[in-house]
């Protein structure tokens, strides 16, 4: 077993310097914050120290299971199963679907297909549907998603991110987000994104459904917690709709199912699949969710079973263990990545848990995502995708992916196109430009270099 906090010594020491980094959560009391390295294993895809194996097999099962129609998938849908798009090198990494997105831009601002007129349902066009299917006598046929003839933003991809450590990243206050933003250069700082919470976690006192978040999970920052991102995945990806509570209140931001361009099928058609519906005449409970709670009352918080399994299972994932095969390399190449500027928006600040979480991850954990989980406008590199009445200045805003265990991966960038390291690096514009610039500019011996520091996080 390896500290963790070794595993980062050689190749962080150059860039911690170079980038001003302190060893401690700035706002916490110093008495709590002392960064105990936590031992952790040394294989991809293990659970951190002291979680429940049981449990975390269970989660890891159900996050694997594939889903049919008769439990609630689609109408429309991109994947059977969250471990279809989330298995490589193993289950809860990085995978090869794209997922497609669309959308319209008028005079400099973003239409996302959501408002009463011309509401496609929003920007997401999932690839599948349940086709054609027989519920008692009525025989019901969903089609395929189409872009409408009117959108002029096309066919935008999106991969499947890796999920190692995020359990971590959920337990790290709003204020250190803010301290990141705050030690970048003015050029390249990201912007720190809030929301309230679709689903908070009632095991943090401070989270609710009226204060705001800090955003850190997807592609650009959609949502602000594991169990959002769960209920957000699991009704977008595979179309399963669920209830759940918080604190006496019924969550069903992920409750209505998604329809095939917004239209709902015939009568008779189950709302497009075969779950068994719920009792009907109850709001808090609508009839064609999937998997509901059921009666929040008496201020009950409880998520429902699979959204749970798959917080779990997110949550208790370690992070990607380090490659110290070749610690010369890689500590010139820590150096490379902090001359290039790489370190502007790929933090190099060690990140540590508060001394008890309040989602139960070892608390004192030292970890080094090299992410400062805010957006930045990437300029051509953005996916040009945002809500409606955005500019397209805020289309181009995506967060900083975490580059740990970034030799795992087979494509890079937000849709795949990069087949390389070296080829992500070049793709960057916007705020990562000059930071690009720089690498081109390097010989071809230290982009080795830096490739190798990039690939042994």
């Amino acid at each position: 077993m390896k500290r963790y906090l070794k595993t980062m010594v050689t190749s962080s020491l150059a860039l911690t310097a170079i980038a001003g980094c302190v060893t401690a959560d700035p706002v916490d009391d110093p008495a709590e914050n002392t960064a105990v390295p936590q031992e952790v294993t040394t294989q991809i895809g293990d659970p951190l120290p002291g979680t429940d194996a049981t449990a975390f097999a269970e989660a890891a099962a159900n996050f694997a299971a594939a889903e049919d129609i008769n439990d609630g998938l689609g109408p429309v849908f991109n994947e059977k199963a969250c471990g279809n798009c989330h298995g490589i090198p193993v289950l809860g990494g990085s995978g090869n679907q794209i997922e497609r997105r669309f959308g319209e831009v008028t005079n400099g601002i973003f239409y996302a297909y959501d408002q009463s007129q011309d509401n496609e349902g929003g920007t997401l066009r999932q690839l599948f549907s349940n086709g054609t299917y027989t519920n008692g006598t009525t025989s019901c046929t969903i089609p395929v998603e189409h872009e409408p003839a009117t959108a002029n933003v096309h066919n935008v991809g999106r991969r499947a991110l890796p999920l190692f450590g995020l359990g971590l990243v959920d337990a790290m206050p709003d204020s250190f987000f803010d301290f990141l933003a705050s030690i970048e250069p003015a050029s390249t700082r990201g912007t720190v994104l809030r929301a309230i919470p679709q689903f908070p976690d009632s095991r943090d006192p401070n989270q609710s459904r009226t204060t705001t978040r800090v955003a850190r999970f997807g592609i650009k920052d959609q949502q602000t917690n594991l169990v959002s991102f769960s209920g957000d995945a699991y009704i977008n990806e595979m179309g399963i709709s669920t209830q759940s509570c918080f604190r006496g209140t019924s969550i069903l931001a992920f409750a209505f199912d998604n329809q095939s361009n917004n239209v709902h099928p015939k009568a008779g058609c189950n709302d497009g699949d075969l779950a068994p519906q719920q009792p009907a005449g109850n709001p808090n409970v609508p009839q064609f969710t999937d998997d509901a709670v059921g009666s929040c009352a008496n201020g009950l918080s409880q998520v429902q079973d699979d959204l749970l399994n798959f917080r779990i299972f997110m949550e208790r994932m370690a992070p990607p263990p380090p490659d110290l095969s070749d610690p010369i390399s890689t500590a010139i190449g820590a150096i490379d990545f902090g001359v290039a500027g790489c370190v502007n928006c790929h933090s190099a600040v060690p990140f540590v848990t508060p001394s008890a979480p309040f989602n139960g991850v070892p608390g004192g954990m030292v970890f080094f995502p090299f992410s400062d989980f805010l957006v930045h406008d990437m300029g051509s590199l953005g996916d040009g995708i945002g809500n409606t009445g955005d500019t397209v200045a805020k289309t181009r805003q995506m967060r900083t992916v975490p580059l740990w265990g970034t030799r795992f991966n087979t494509q890079f960038l937000h849709d795949g196109r990069a087949k390389s390291v070296r080829d992500a690096i070049l793709a960057h514009d916007g705020q990562g430009l000059a930071a690009r610039n720089v690498f081109a500019g390097m010989s071809s011996t230290d982009q080795n270099f830096l490739i190798r520091f990039v690939n042994s996080i």
